[in-house]
């Protein structure tokens, strides 16, 4: 177990299985070079405490829960990542996440929602690396009726 998950693992948190996409024509995540690219996730989230699988943010969902949510969606995401490199300290920076909310039209805390996976994601990877460029958004409806959705970009260590 590396580094990063060590730390994972003191702040409480466990790695859930990665993601299994429901079709062959697309994964959880591409590798170009050292730039890894994740694909949305969003399902089959870690039982956790506030965690939400569905809902609507505005109407069934508070921005508590959301942000529950948001840090399970970002295990879910580092389950993905160490699938496809064996181990989460291949990841020198998170540099990009891209966050959904499903909502109503008037709800406006998407960026309290989102910072949920963003705060576990500088936890662990520290102000220097851990630090990103984000989007966080507001959709009337997201896939299966799932609460948040997240897809992100980080660059790998080059190998060898």
């Amino acid at each position: 177990m590396g580094t990063i998950e060590t730390r994972l693992n003191k702040m409480g948190y466990e790695l859930p299985p990665p993601f299994v996409f429901p079709k062959n024509n697309r994964t959880g995540c591409t590798q170009a070079g050292t730039l890894l690219l994740l694909s949305g996730h969003g399902l089959d989230l870690p039982k956790l405490p506030n965690v939400r699988q569905t809902g609507k943010f505005g109407v069934d969902i508070t921005v508590e829960e959301g942000y529950a949510t948001a840090r399970a969606v970002a295990l879910t995401m580092m389950a993905t990542i160490k699938a496809h490199c064996g181990d989460l300290d291949r990841v020198r920076r998170v540099l990009r996440l891209f966050g959904m909310c499903n909502c109503t039209s008037d709800f406006a805390q998407h960026p309290q929602v989102i910072d949920g996976a963003s705060d576990l994601f500088f936890e662990l990877w520290g102000a220097e690396h851990g630090k990103h460029a984000r989007s966080a958004v507001g959709h009337v409806s997201l896939p299966r009726g799932i609460a948040v959705e997240i897809n992100g970009e980080f660059e790998l260590h080059a190998s060898g």
